[in-house]
């Protein structure tokens, strides 16, 4: 049966996991230029760009670990960790520290990965102990307390730009691109879709789903290292108790909403950019005319219900 011979709501069902992302973000922009005032000022979209990147950053790697049919619930305690390492380096210089910091990444998903591909624990267990101890250790790095950061280098990750545009955005941006790369155009990528939509077909087949396992927790883990040394150069200091807090939440609403199914074989690069545009759009609009940021994470709620369901009325 083709779409054309398909009811109109089946049809609408159907359309709107996969298109419903771009209309609201155009809806909200609409919306937002007519009734928010200054929302179309350079400053103003300067700054929702450069509070959505390191979301972005973070929900690239969470669309590649739910395409595998898992969740990753340790990245905001990543940036933490990355956070806190970044100060413990900085005197042999800047790229030494960002290099020790993406290796904190490196060692979370490893274990992760290892955790969820060789021992066979489910990903939301494996994940979660890590969600918990890994905001701890980075607070004994960090002995508990904010750290200021004075690399000048560093300092201006966070605040320069690049043809006009700022430096955490290209690198949001080139990363999305990379990553819509390596998902459709790879080997990896192609292994990747196979495993979340049928492991044991893919184990039969003989593809290295361990090792593609492995890879996408490490892969997920250093992005969310890399957007925690983003953070830490945004906020000018290291401070691993607000750093990634709650960043696991954003990322999956931006990969669900972005139109990727949570039962994984499918992952929608193009529309987790959407999606953690809309989200962080919505929060600015709502703050913007006096709702509270709670309200704005009950909003954040209803649209992962609804976003699943439809999901879901999709598959059907």
């Amino acid at each position: 049966m083709t779409d054309l011979a398909l009811p109109r709501t089946a049809r609408l069902s159907a359309a709107l996991p996969q298109y419903g992302v771009y209309a609201a973000v155009l809806v909200l922009l609409a919306f937002n230029a007519v009734f928010t005032d200054n929302f179309l000022t350079g400053a103003n979209l300067r700054t929702q760009l450069i509070q959505v990147a390191p979301v972005l950053i973070v929900a690239l790697g969470m669309a590649m670990v739910i395409g595998t049919e898992g969740v990753d619930l340790s990245v905001g305690s990543v940036m933490a960790l990355s956070a806190a390492a970044l100060p413990l380096y900085l005197g042999y210089g800047m790229w030494p520290a960002i290099a020790m910091a993406l290796l904190t990444g490196v060692v979370v998903g490893a274990v992760n990965g290892l955790l969820v591909a060789v021992v066979g624990l489910q990903p939301i267990v494996a994940t979660l102990a890590l969600l918990v101890g890994g905001r701890g250790l980075a607070l004994v790095l960090a002995e508990g307390r904010l750290k200021q950061i004075e690399n000048a280098d560093l300092l201006a990750l966070g605040s320069d730009d690049l043809l006009g545009i700022p430096v955490v955005v290209v690198i949001a941006g080139l990363l999305s691109l990379a990553v819509g790369l390596l998902v459709s155009r790879t080997t990896y990528g192609r292994q990747l879709v196979a495993v979340g939509g049928n492991r044991a077909a893919a184990t039969l087949a003989g593809l290295p789903v361990r090792r593609v396992l492995l890879g996408t927790y490490v892969l997920c883990a250093v992005l969310a290292a890399l957007a925690g040394v983003l953070a830490t150069a945004r906020l000018t200091a290291s401070d691993p108790s607000a750093i990634g807090n709650l960043m696991e939440l954003s990322a999956i609403t931006a990969v669900v909403v972005g139109g990727t199914p949570l039962n994984g074989g499918r992952i929608r690069v193009l529309g987790t950019v959407a999606g953690a545009l809309l989200m962080q759009l919505l929060r600015a609009t709502l703050i913007s005319h006096n709702l509270s940021d709670s309200t704005a994470q009950m909003v954040q709620a209803v649209i992962i219900l609804g976003a699943v369901y439809l999901a879901r009325e999709r598959r059907r």
